[in-house]
């Protein structure tokens, strides 16, 4: 365990004037710092005091009110004070310069976060989930955040470790005893817990995928040949005039962009130019672009004008195909796996919403879904690799490789909760969160 032995600071409101703002103090000089400040001798813990904050020099730099919380009952598990003043910008950074020359110093970004993590208040995930109520993009994040917050996720991970460590305890007890031939996955008890981890691991990665979308958003690229509809479809998915419309071809040169929520996922829309054959250079400059675009893109919207050819195939996974001008096209001609709609009725718009949702998430959005990251998908991935290369080693009867993998896993999957973890993962963890966070 890390020792902590000095004093922090930071400003925990947004930059810019507003009626309220806090400056943040946590460590072992917290209350003294306090004291001085405010004249509050001693104060109570989880008592709201109103107070006048001074200088060194017995200026009055602004008054309002004071909250001690004691360790360890407190967000970072130290002394932790907050001081509540005037939001003005000035004011903020006054007090804080006062607070910094009594003996703390400026706080990293991340670094309250980070001390609760260190003194086993709350995981990793846990902390993680902070930054992302923070930074959520729809109400359906923030709820999912919480629940990563409340620890959901956590004990998701706790139960596959559990699992993971009762596994590793049956085949290590086996090794105990060389003299025996033991036909590891002749155990009946041994492979109902193989299953089960296997099964417990394939559900969560599904869970997980869908809560990283629900993170981090998805981008889509509408993308067809000039005429095709894709700006009408953009203003049909925004619900604005976002995009110029206009029966001539080659209207949009550069890519158009507008972040929408669609059934509680971030979305950020890519309209692009046409992609045709031309020697226009400055067609060609945006071509290029929605080339670029498409491949970089989580999803394609291929949108076809359904009065033209519709003899073509799809060439990516991640593409899914809009026939616009619906009402153009003979039903012999539609088929299953394509998305028919017509941006001038909007007949088809919630069809093709669904699609992309379909498309996007594994699991349904809904009351257990917690927001993740593309690293605990990544852990959780390399744990899969190493269970299914100790089941592997147990077939050809190697408990003592079996019971390596098994360990292996075990720490993959532990670094997703931070119980195994490098520092260098948890700087870039809390290098990313704000200043007083």
């Amino acid at each position: 365990m890390t020792v902590i032995t000095d004093t922090i600071a930071a400003i925990a409101t947004p930059a810019g004037t507003g009626g309220v703002g806090i400056i943040r103090i946590s460590g072992k000089d917290s209350l003294s710092i306090c004291q001085k400040l405010s004249g509050i001798k001693n104060p109570q813990p989880r008592k709201a005091y109103f107070a006048h904050f001074k200088n060194q020099q017995h200026q009055t730099i602004d008054s309002g009110l004071v909250l001690y919380f004691k360790d360890p009952a407190s967000f970072t598990g130290e002394d932790v004070v907050e001081l509540q003043g005037h939001g003005g910008h000035v004011v903020m950074h006054m007090l804080l310069k006062a607070v910094l020359s009594l003996g703390a110093r400026m706080a990293r970004p991340g670094e309250f976060s980070e001390r609760a993590f260190l003194n086993d208040k709350i995981d990793l995930v846990q902390a993680e989930a902070i930054a992302d109520v923070i930074s959520s993009g729809s109400e359906q994040a923030v709820l999912a955040s919480q629940r990563a917050l409340k620890g959901e996720f956590s004990t998701r991970i706790n139960n596959i470790l559990e699992l993971l460590i009762q596994t590793r305890i049956w085949v290590e007890s086996a090794i105990d005893f060389p003299e025996e031939e033991i036909d590891f996955l002749a155990d009946t008890q041994l492979r109902e817990q193989m299953n089960q981890l296997n099964k417990t691991l394939t559900d969560t990665v599904r869970q997980t995928q869908t809560g990283v979308v629900l993170n981090q958003g998805i981008s889509i690229a509408i993308v067809g040949k000039p005429n095709a509809g894709k700006s009408s479809l953009l203003n049909c998915l925004t619900q604005e005039n976002t995009a110029i419309i206009s029966d001539v071809a080659g209207t949009t040169r550069d890519v158009v962009k507008e972040d929408i929520v669609l059934q509680g996922i971030p979305v950020r829309l890519l309209d692009t130019a046409g992609i045709h054959e031309t020697d226009n250079p400055i067609e060609q400059q945006g071509i290029e672009k929605a080339l670029t675009i498409k491949e970089q893109a989580d999803v394609v919207l291929h949108v076809v004008d359904g009065s033209q050819n519709l003899d073509f195939e799809i060439q990516s996974e991640k593409e899914i195909v809009v026939i616009n001008k619906s009402d153009l096209i003979d039903n012999q001609q539609q088929k299953e796996d394509w998305v028919y709609v017509s941006a001038l009725t909007q007949n088809g718009i919630e069809a093709l919403i669904q699609t992309i949702v379909d498309k996007v998430t594994v699991a349904t959005l809904n009351e257990s879904t917690f927001t993740a990251r593309k690293r605990h998908i990544k852990q959780l991935e390399i744990t899969q690799t190493h269970v299914a290369e100790a089941e592997q080693q147990l077939t050809h009867n190697q408990g003592e490789l079996s019971a390596e993998e098994l360990r292996l896993a075990q720490n993959a999957l532990s670094e997703i909760t931070g119980e195994f973890s490098s520092d260098d993962l948890l700087g870039r963890i809390f290098s990313s969160f704000c200043i007083g966070k």
